[in-house]
């Protein structure tokens, strides 16, 4: 079975940089939202910092363009800041068109590429198709948006793996949208290459094999104290 990357999933300069220094993180992906919900004025500057904060592992950047030029133009200059970066492309555009034939010539000229906002196999499929004999790639299927769709999203996420498989070692499938730490247990399950992570749900990993019960006691222990500190009465 594949060992699981964990990747920090954020717009936080700080703990990119802490996060990447840790043996146990083995790369990074950062988006537009986040980094606005950061409060980040300067998106290309933003990008420069993070890829000098990533510390040469993967660090996945997002063209902010609908339009194919534009994005193509975006992921050349996103790709020129450092050797580790791979240019997040999403499936579609606004309108729904694939960009499957940019994915396909940016790939192939040697742009590493992350195709993003995956959540059909046929979509998995058809990137797979572009990004095969290109550059290490990575296909990102947001699994937790499948699950909120009330779609299973383990076998679903199994079947993507399979999917790339079968195009070549080089794309790897990255288990996207994580909502709780049980899902790395779950993309370890589904064969997945890479999970992102948020840095709130990174810390709870570390609660992986604790006592149930010495978790009970915790709990009721946090909720007498919140209802003394309420002041309720009854």
């Amino acid at each position: 079975m594949t060992t699981l990357k964990l990747f920090v999933d954020c717009a936080d300069l700080g703990a990119i940089k802490e996060a990447s220094a840790r043996p146990d993180v083995h790369g990074a992906t950062t988006n537009p939202s986040l980094a606005r919900k950061a409060g980040v004025v300067d998106y290309r500057a933003f990008c420069k910092e993070a890829a000098a904060a990533s510390a040469g592992k993967p660090l996945s950047l997002e063209v902010i363009a609908d339009d194919f030029e534009g994005m193509r133009r975006q992921a050349m200059l996103l790709a020129g800041l450092a050797p580790n970066i791979y240019v997040k492309i999403p499936v579609s555009d606004t309108e729904g068109t694939p960009t499957t034939e940019l994915v396909r010539e940016l790939s192939h000229q040697g742009v590493k590429v992350n195709v993003t906002a995956i959540l059909t196999l046929q979509q998995v499929w058809s990137s797979a198709q572009a990004l095969k004999g290109g550059a290490p790639s990575i296909i990102s299927v947001f699994a937790g948006r499948i699950a909120d769709a009330g779609v299973d999203a383990v076998p679903h996420m199994a079947a993507a793996v399979s999917l790339c498989r079968e195009q070549g070692a080089s794309i790897e499938v990255l288990w996207a949208s994580c909502r709780e730490a049980y899902n790395v247990v779950q993309a370890q399950a589904a064969g997945c290459d890479i999970i992102t992570v948020g840095p709130e749900l990174m810390k709870k990993l570390a609660g992986f094999g604790r006592n149930l019960r010495t978790v009970s006691l915790e709990t009721v222990r946090m909720f007498r104290q919140d209802a003394l500190s309420s002041g309720f009465t009854l």
